[in-house]
């Protein structure tokens, strides 16, 4: 039935924005379909403009050849100094210092006016102040704005070699559907990834003979600390390109569409344009998703009419509408369209593999492709089509989609203002329950007032953070600046107010509800609530693509009200990142300086002191200094000349307060030293790693990067302090030795460069292990995170895993259908004396992802985080949490003289969960720390 409906409505859209030429043509061979590409691909070239073929070495989209960034770079300076359609500029530079350039192409009468129509659009999506009357004399006005990315994923390496002729060809078009759609549109085409696409197409051009050429084996990330991660930092946006992209969506250009593509796609086909699959997020408007199926419906259609056969949506793949993290995703709790699509291809040519089950047309894959070799030359010309059908959709709907995204931000404004419910899939379920009869489903209609719209249930105007009422301000105050990196208004109140009968001091931060970006305020304060979709109806859980639950503000330890009353508070709003406020040196004391343990900012004071050769102590009572009561785990700093120099410049811009004080607080302490911090990685680079990586270096942790062939040399000890192993770094180890968990194998050493064969191997068990093991019981750490965490049964740990079962005298793990709970958020209690935990509440929100959890077996293993209740989740989706109750999620042990610590919460997940990083960085520190008294 979803289908049919979708079909019918979807024609109705096909009818209102027609653009096709020619009849559907069905063709399942090369030369067919290149018979069939518009007449316009070939339109001669305006004088001066040079094509791609005459600029580079070979040109891109041929077999065997990637043009890299450099090249890619001098093309669009090139074609900004020919051609008036296209104005070139940067905005911004990488990780690595590449700049970023975006194209803007336009008519050269718009690009003239650029300014006005970049006002146009701000407003627009805005919405505040903007009448309705105003909006359609703005949308009259405006251009459509839409943006299209390349070389996001670098190996994904079909985007950069096409955009080079998309660029040509809008630049050199003649023909009347060019022409209209650059007066109608302007088009900002921007390289995500310059970094990656220089790394990827050096390495697969190094090879002199076409024919070995790969790029299947290099050697590192391709984004500098995230690789394929960098597509999930959107809401969080701690990357340089990151950054630079938010700034164009959310706070300079406002599209109305982002084209966000991908590669690779479903198997027996070519690409994977939307619709998408369920679950639909509650909290974007939706418009933005209708609009969404609309443009990837046409983008369809057009392949089709050009005998492009091939495509697929829906369920075609496992692509979805929930997570906001992604470049194609975050528009739409922005009120903007993303379109995703994923098409397979390459430098190498390959096979269409046949299918049976796919080569039978459906509402999902209306015209199957029958197998073919396929060349980078036919993913070119799918995504020429695929860009002009976005490009001609804008175009012909230019004043629908800039008045639709004013009356999407209105929609989030008049709902801020007013008394207002989401239904979520626990809403569903609670109507159900409470019924006591159903007519053919139908429950009683005041169920919906009784239960869903309910005073407690009623969503919130604002939310508001004090900032006297943090654990962590600088944390607090970073979760607020990734909200003004996504275009949130954020206020800072200029005076006292009140609001749902609680007092809020001057200085407190407000984050409306009412306003257009409302739908990403609301999704990243509120818990996702995450439909329990299964594979059939009884069947299994069905993976969420991504995560389920995030709340940014739970994983970032931010306490705050949510104000679900009017209430009257002025304040200045925010235009750029917000500073916390300056810390402080309190009191007059010369002894030295007591320092709060709860701020993750105080790690870096700490690392400063240590790399001066200063040693810090870490207080195992609670503390009294002045009128606070610091709790166990305050940093004790004696005076020196050096030590006062380093503790008072640092507090100011750190956040964080230290206590002068007359003496040194009494009782047992740890003393602390400077460590040497080895971060495991993999050749090839292992993405928790590279965010671990980036991670200690901003909060300034001494470390390097060690592969297992220096762990098998031995002697760890005389190299290292700490050795951390996050998710990923481990092969599945087991009493025979190992295997890897994914298919492929490392290069041989004589096939790469010399400068990288000492990172080629694996974690084994019966080299590797003994050596980690000798290295903790003569006084090393070893952290151990995520899947990780089995190193821990091959060391010896008193531990057990707790999420599995015995069936004929085997250990398994649960199935899905026993135990499922996909990345989440849970409420953990915590042992706050445990100096894993000092700076922790006792009780703590942690992030969890499917992973393992402990049972202890001897006396030498602490829990430091545990579940103690049969309901822990607080965001996301869990199925039998109960199995959860009195399983540990972090322990301490004790192996000889060193320390094992086990994280089977995900602690540092994608540098996102501040409030949890405290028991990752007290791990580095505690365990060679050693026990002083006063």
């Amino acid at each position: 039935m979803r289908s049919s409906v979708r079909a019918t409505a979807l024609s109705a859209v096909l009818l209102a924005t027609t653009f096709l030429t020619a009849p559907a043509v069905v063709a399942q061979t090369a030369e067919a379909v290149a018979a069939a590409v518009p007449s316009d691909v070939i339109t001669p070239a305006v004088a001066g403009v040079t094509a791609p073929k005459d600029f580079f070495a070979q040109e891109p989209g041929t077999d065997y050849y990637l043009a890299n960034y450099d090249q890619y770079e001098a093309y669009l300076k090139r074609l900004s100094e020919q051609s008036d359609r296209i104005k070139l500029e940067s905005f911004g530079t990488t990780e690595e210092g590449r700049t970023q350039w975006m194209g803007i192409v336009s008519s050269p009468a718009n690009l003239a006016n650029l300014e006005r129509y970049q006002e146009i659009a701000r407003k627009l999506a805005k919405a505040e102040g903007v009448s309705e009357d105003e909006a359609r004399q703005l949308a009259a006005e405006g251009k459509a704005v839409v943006w299209i990315d390349a070389g996001l994923h670098a190996t994904e390496t079909v985007t950069p070699q096409a955009q080079v002729h998309v660029l040509y060809r809008l630049l050199t078009g003649q023909d009347t559907e060019t022409l209209r759609t650059l007066d109608d549109t302007i088009l900002i085409f921007g390289h995500v990834n310059p970094d990656g696409h220089q790394l990827v197409a050096d390495w697969y051009m190094r090879n002199p003979d076409p024919q070995a050429r790969s790029f299947r084996d290099i050697p590192r990330l391709y984004q500098k600390y995230t690789g394929h991660d960098n597509n999930r930092d959107s809401f969080m946006v701690t990357q340089a390109e990151t950054r630079n992209a938010n700034r164009i969506h959310y706070r300079e250009w406002f599209p109305q569409i982002v084209f966000n593509q991908h590669q690779t796609g479903p198997r027996g086909m070519v690409v994977f344009i939307p619709p998408f699959r369920d679950p639909f997020n509650y909290n974007f408007d939706p418009l933005v998703m209708t609009t969404t199926t609309e443009v990837g419906t046409i983008m369809h259609s057009r392949l089709i009419s050009e005998g492009k056969a091939g495509s697929g949506m829906d369920s075609a793949a496992n692509y979805s509408t929930w997570h906001n993290g992604m470049y194609r995703s975050t528009p739409y709790f922005h009120n903007a369209v993303g379109i995703l699509t994923e098409i397979i291809g390459g430098p190498v040519p390959e096979q269409i593999p046949l299918l049976p089950d796919v080569q039978l047309a459906s509402n999902d894959k209306p015209m199957p492709i029958a197998p073919r070799l396929w060349h980078l030359r036919d993913s070119v010309e799918y995504q020429w089509t695929m860009n002009r059908a976005v490009i001609d959709y804008a175009s012909r709907n230019k004043e629908r989609l800039l008045f639709n995204i004013w009356r999407m931000g209105m929609n989030g404004i008049e709902r801020g203002q007013r008394d207002s419910w989401r239904m979520t899939p626990t809403m569903v379920d609670s109507m159900k329950a409470a019924a006591t009869e159903t007519t053919r489903g139908a429950v009683d209609a005041s169920l919906l007032d009784t239960v869903v719209r309910t005073a407690e249930n009623r969503e919130p105007r604002a939310f508001v953070i004090r900032p006297d009422d943090q654990r962590d301000l600088p944390a607090s105050v970073a979760f607020l600046n990734t909200l003004i990196r996504n275009g949130v208004d954020v206020e800072v109140a200029d005076k006292p107010f009140t609001a749902d009968g609680v007092r809020y001091p001057a200085g407190s931060y407000i984050v409306r509800t009412a306003q257009a970006y409302r739908p990403h305020v609301m999704d990243m304060f509120t818990k996702q609530d995450h439909p329990h979709n299964t594979e059939y109806p009884g069947g299994p859980p069905k993976l969420p693509y991504d995560m389920a639950g995030y709340t940014l503000a739970l994983q970032m330890g931010v306490n705050f009200d949510a104000i679900t009353g009017d209430f009257a508070a002025t304040g200045v709003r925010a235009e750029d990142d917000l500073v916390a406020p300056a810390g402080r040196v309190i009191g007059s004391g010369r002894a030295g300086y007591v320092i709060g343990h709860e701020a993750n900012n105080s790690f870096i004071l700490t690392n400063r002191l240590l790399a001066a050769g200063i040693k810090p102590e870490w207080i195992g009572q609670s503390v009294r200094a002045g009128s606070e009561t610091l709790q166990a785990g305050a940093i004790w700093v004696p005076a020196s000349a050096e030590a006062t120099r380093i503790v008072r410049e640092a507090v100011g811009p750190l956040g964080i307060d230290a206590h002068a004080v007359s003496r040194r607080p009494v009782g047992e302490a740890l003393a602390l030293k400077p460590v040497r911090i080895g971060l495991v990685d993999r050749y090839g680079g292992v993405m928790s790693s590279g965010w671990t990586r980036w991670l200690l270096e901003q909060y300034e942790f001494p470390f390097e990067v060690v592969y297992p062939q220096a762990l098998d040399q031995g002697d760890l000890n005389a190299k290292y302090d700490v050795l951390v192993f996050t998710d990923g770094t481990t092969p599945a180890l087991n009493a025979a030795g190992y295997r890897r968990t994914s298919g492929g194998g490392q290069p041989s050493a004589d096939s790469i460069p010399a400068e990288y064969r000492d990172w080629l191997g694996d974690i084994s068990a019966d080299v590797t292990v003994p050596r980690l093991k000798a290295f903790a019981e003569a006084g090393g750490t070893v952290l151990t995170i995520g899947n990780a965490n089995r190193l821990a049964s091959l060391l010896g740990a008193p531990i057990e895993p707790a999420l599995v079962k015995t069936e004929n005298g085997q250990v398994t793990t649960l199935t899905t259908s026993e135990f499922f709970l996909p990345g989440s958020i849970l409420t953990a209690a915590v042992e706050p004396s445990n100096p894993l935990a000092y700076g922790m509440a006792a009780s703590s929100d942690v992030f969890f992802s499917n992973g393992q959890t402990f049972r202890l077996t001897g006396d030498n293993a602490r829990s430091v985080v545990r579940f103690d209740t049969d309901t822990p989740l607080r965001s996301g989706w869990a199925q039998h949490q109960e199995r959860l109750k009195d399983t540990s999620a972090v322990v301490d042990i004790d192996m000889g003289e060193g320390k094992l610590f086990v994280y089977g919460a995900e602690v540092i997940q994608r540098a996102q969960p501040h409030g949890t990083f405290r028991l990752f960085f007290n791990g580095l520190l505690y365990g060679p720390a050693s026990s002083s008294q006063e």
